[in-house]
């Protein structure tokens, strides 16, 4: 069985869900969000929960039980908090900039790489070395932070590139003599 399968995603107040046609949407402070259910699993909207359950138990059924059930719960915690994802950029002479719905990002090429920033994303850069990406989809957060740090990802000698905050970069000893 699974163990978040079985917990219940809880309704705060202010948050309202409807599902009609396969498809569940939740608003709520931040937005809306919607996504198509699995045939799999059923949902159950009750007073202040949306119960996810297996339709049948076969193992496919109980596979994709603790998975939509997740999916369900960054519906709600979306619409309500949003997700933020915080890149910190290391290395001489490295930095960014954001400049509307586009992000400059200066990286030791020999041009700067210009990245359109998605629908319903919010990019902000506190300093020059930090880049904050938010929005209310988790997907789309996680997304576009794995595209901006494919640009220059952490090199594990000197540890310089585009890190996750609080990402442990491994390091290696250099040649020695």
């Amino acid at each position: 069985m699974s163990r978040i399968g079985k917990k219940p995603v809880a309704i705060p107040s202010g948050v309202t869900a409807n599902i009609d046609n396969g498809t569940l949407s939740v608003k709520g402070p931040k937005g809306t969000l919607s996504m198509g259910l699995s045939d799999l699993v059923e949902y159950k909207l009750d007073d202040g929960a949306i119960a996810v359950v297996p339709a049948n138990d076969t193992k496919a059924a109980r596979s994709h039980w603790g998975m939509q059930r997740t999916l369900v719960s960054n519906l709600v915690e979306g619409v309500t908090e949003g997700f933020t994802k915080v890149l910190e950029i290391k290395g001489v002479g490295y930095r960014a900039n954001a400049q509307g719905k586009t992000l400059k990002l200066q990286l030791g090429y020999s041009h700067d790489v210009d990245l359109a920033v998605p629908e319903g994303l919010e990019v902000k850069t506190p300093d020059q070395t930090t880049v904050e990406i938010s929005g209310i989809d988790k997907q789309k957060v996680g997304q576009f932070a794995a595209e901006v740090r494919r640009w220059r990802k952490p090199e594990p000698y000197k540890g310089k590139g585009i890190a996750y905050r609080g990402e442990y970069i491994f390091r290696k000893e250099g040649k020695k003599k």
